[in-house]
């Protein structure tokens, strides 16, 4: 599970950025949001709330980055536009078999090279305090290098940046190397990152393929978010479809109307009172969206893998998108996590939906853009309590990341001159 996200130049984000799934377990409300396990307690879904353009798609665009390079595939990172400098910091700390791990990467945009890893295993000792042990250090600048295997050292000095030590040198001669390789590379594979606006239907289409348990829960998963279809299926004999040459009768979303996926879509079928229809053609965005997001959120639950999706509301009515909250604020969710951006205020709900700590803003001003949870209003400072009226308050701009009003009064400026 992803306890922690950390960047720093990186897109949007000229100053560091922290955000974090930790739980305050001080507090005991809505417990089975949290999952707790040998003494690390994460959230297990968080929602980010944000105007247009501010950088909550930069976070999922981050997070995806470190991914990436933990997982030896190129990262795709730009940092700030406005600082001139090509060196991105990022880190991210998770829950892996018990055990904390925490990955710090410093990365040169320029070079493509990674010129500062460090990763560490933390834990708490018998006080109760978190200590840590550095399992690599990589300091290209310092000519620093320590590796928990002893053997490993005389290469780091000159083995390729262009990947982590794990990747660029030959494990399965070094069994400790190989560890380290495989919690990372498995920690990074359990985590899908997607977007709404675009997310692909290929994965829902594995899964129909093949009947068992989770092929059953997609399909049930769907039918129960739109009330009028009776059924959804993958059809392996082909159907008689006639379509418009102009391809109007097709769905106009991108990730749905991809030509080497165009055959597979029309094999999707919607059964409506009893009569089979091409999902792709028949089908509204909203229903579309959700059997393609169907696979993801079962897969995660059944699995215990960690889903982040951006515009998470996109098309959906606003009860479907807390029943999907739901699912893994859930105490019959073991690992599943959900990470998500979203719009819909009915959502900001400390009263029977999440803790404090579960609900991050994203804010931006002239000089940078801010990254903070709803935990740091305090009662004392601000007389936010679970029981306040998050909406209100959020509407007032007590909580702040709200659009800039000039842009409403540039509206009615324009709306005058007609």
């Amino acid at each position: 599970m992803l306890m922690e996200v950390r960047l720093n130049n990186v897109l949007a984000f000229n100053k560091t950025v922290v955000f974090s799934a930790n739980a305050d377990m001080r507090t005991k409300k809505f417990i089975s949001n949290v999952h707790q396990e040998n003494g690390h307690n994460i959230v297990k879904s968080t929602a980010i709330y944000g105007p247009n353009n501010t950088g909550k798609t930069c976070l999922i665009k981050g997070i995806a980055s470190i991914i990436d390079i933990l997982l030896n595939n190129e990262p795709h990172l730009l940092p700030n536009l406005f600082t001139h400098n090509p060196i991105c910091k990022l880190g991210i700390a998770f829950l892996y078999d018990k055990k904390k791990y925490d990955y710090t990467i410093t990365y040169d945009t320029q070079s493509e090279e990674i010129i500062y890893e460090h990763f560490v295993h933390k834990f708490y000792d018998e006080y109760g305090n978190e200590k840590s042990d550095t399992l690599i250090l990589k300091d290209i600048k310092k000519q620093e290098f320590k590796c928990i295997d002893p053997n490993v050292e005389p290469l780091m000095e000159v083995v390729a940046n262009k990947a982590l030590l794990c990747h660029a040198i030959d494990t399965s001669k070094f069994s400790k190397l190989a560890e380290i390789k495989q919690i990372i590379t498995e920690f990074a594979s359990s985590i899908d990152i997607i977007n709404m606006n675009n997310i692909p239907i290929d994965q829902t289409i594995k899964l129909l393929k093949n009947e068992n348990n989770i092929q059953k829960k997609v399909v049930n998963f769907i039918k129960q978010a739109d009330v009028y279809l009776d059924d959804f299926k993958y059809a392996e004999a082909d159907m008689d479809i006639k379509l418009k040459k102009n391809g109007k009768a097709i769905a106009d979303e991108r990730a749905l109307a991809l030509p080497e996926q165009l055959l597979d879509q029309l094999k999707l079928i919607s059964v409506y009172k009893g009569h089979p229809v091409p999902s792709m053609v028949f089908d509204s965005t909203g229903t579309k969206k959700i059997a393609a997001l169907a696979s993801y959120i079962i897969e995660a639950l059944e699995k215990g893998r960690t889903l982040i999706v951006d515009e998470l509301d996109s098309s959906l009515h606003f009860s479907l998108t807390r029943a999907i909250v739901a699912l893994f604020n859930n105490e019959l969710n073991d690992m599943a996590q959900l990470i998500f951006t979203v719009h819909d205020v009915t959502l900001l709900d400390c009263k029977r939906l999440f803790r404090k700590e579960q609900i991050w803003f994203v804010h931006k001003d002239e000089e940078q853009v801010y990254l903070y949870s709803l935990a740091d209003f305090t009662t004392a400072n601000t007389g936010i309590r679970d029981s306040t009226n998050l909406l209100d308050k959020y509407k007032k701009g007590v909580l702040g990341a709200l659009p800039d009003p000039s842009f409403f009064d540039s509206l009615l400026d324009i709306k005058s001159k007609y």
